[in-house]
């Protein structure tokens, strides 16, 4: 992988006012490998135990949602801890924030791998979430800090292909482990690669944010900041955007462990390959983000994306209204959505904190807290409304998910979904 231009071409606004970013990464592969690390420890965080999730609940003897609550609990203070991470990357620096979540993304891990009840496998992973949310919120921030909008979701699609692959070793990975060595093994796994992701900060990431901001810490500076944030046309047309795709992928995160494995009769082996399909199709999502950013602008991009994602949920609803058994129809339309999300969101992610290069962390937080909050309370439906007889709950789950995706591409995005500045 060379290094993109951008590095030279495109600076950060900050620096073109004489404001060097502090010993700023200089090789672009280093940083597109570093987020892609840390952005991924995200999804193996979740997809490399989904499998465990059936075997989770009949081992604790514990109701459904109460499972789920393990995924929930985890996204719901995973969204909610941006918050503070946010503006304290911006008050100290991504890097040691990153070293602070990261270190207690690992203990958390490895407190969950011990737990020997279901409250208090959800308490650590709470935490674990709440720890994961510097690692990630810091990722984004990053993306911002070195680049400008266009050329950073670009980027952003390369750090997400990263993501995409341990998305695609996580479902697959997660049921071998699960099988071979029960379903502690998968925390234990999280702890392995968080380890890892720590170590490569602090051996090679050096700061990335060009200016402190003395004041992100202020109550009254705070107050100020996510107010200008949230009432910026621009980054709600993108935070939607970012959250309904989100909203549709839980959906299957948390859905289809139960539905394909209970409800279609799949094998948890066959079903760990076909998230790792899934994930494949994310990752040519990513390829197909930055083959049309080359000859369009973004509004264009994620407007094709939107026709994907409203196909892909229609077939899914259609099919569960017709009651359709078949595990085909429900998983190759998801695989289109996935391809679509793979436009969405490093096209929406960039964008959303583009206008605000100086509150990129607090941005960042806000996006992460909205999307995680959205996914928490999909999660919580879910827990009360899956069918152990029906896949209509996951359907018309992704569907509806996949229309507000799809308007907010076509209305939002289309009218705001460009800096006035």
């Amino acid at each position: 992988m060379s290094a993109p231009p951008a590095l030279k071409s495109e600076p950060n606004p900050a620096q073109s006012h004489g404001e060097q970013a502090q010993g700023a990464p200089e090789s672009a592969v280093l940083v597109i490998l570093t987020l892609g690390l840390l952005l991924g420890l995200q999804p193996l965080a979740t997809d490399l135990y989904l499998p465990a999730l059936p075997q989770l609940q009949q081992g604790f003897g514990a109701h459904v949602s109460l499972a789920q609550l393990t995924l929930t609990g985890f996204l719901l203070a995973f969204g909610c801890s941006q918050i503070l991470w946010g503006p304290l990357s911006d008050r100290l620096g991504r890097r040691p924030v990153l070293l602070l979540g990261i270190g207690g993304y690992v203990i958390a891990a490895l407190g969950c791998a011990s737990a020997q009840s279901m409250e208090a496998l959800i308490a650590w992973r709470s935490l674990q979430g709440a720890a994961l949310g510097a690692g990630v919120m810091c990722a984004r921030a990053v993306v911002r800090d070195l680049y400008a909008p266009h050329m950073g979701a670009q980027v952003m699609s390369k750090a997400l292909t990263g993501l995409g692959v341990l998305a695609f070793l996580a479902p697959v990975s997660g049921s071998l482990l699960v099988g071979w060595l029960g379903w502690r093994s998968t925390m234990l796994a999280q702890a392995f690669m968080g380890s890892l992701a720590w170590l490569l900060v602090v051996l090679r990431f050096r700061e990335s944010i060009p200016l402190r901001n003395p004041q992100a810490l202020q109550l009254g500076n705070l107050r100020h900041t996510w107010s200008r944030i949230v009432r910026n046309p621009m980054f709600q047309a993108y935070n939607l955007l970012t959250c309904f795709s989100y909203a549709g992928l839980f959906t299957n995160l948390a859905a289809s462990s139960f539905t394909y494995i209970n409800v279609l009769h799949m094998e948890r082996a066959q079903y760990g390959l076909m998230m790792g399909g899934n994930a494949l199709c994310y990752i040519a999502g990513t390829f197909a983000c930055r083959r049309l950013l080359r000859s369009m602008s973004v509004q264009r991009a994620v407007a094709v994306a939107g026709v994907l994602s409203l196909t892909a949920g229609s077939i899914m609803g259609l099919a569960a209204l017709a009651d359709l058994r078949n595990i085909w129809a429900y998983a190759l339309p998801f695989s289109l959505y996935q391809i679509a999300h793979g436009i969405h969101m490093p096209c929406g992610q960039s964008n959303a904190i583009a206008p605000f290069p100086q509150a990129a962390g607090t941005a960042s937080a806000i996006n992460g807290l909205v999307m995680m909050l959205m996914a928490f309370a999909m999660g919580h439906w879910l827990g009360l409304n899956l069918d152990a007889d029906s896949a209509t709950p996951l359907a018309f789950g992704i569907w509806f998910w996949s229309a507000c995706t799809a308007i907010t591409a076509w209305t939002l995005v289309q009218r705001f979904g460009i800096s006035k500045s």
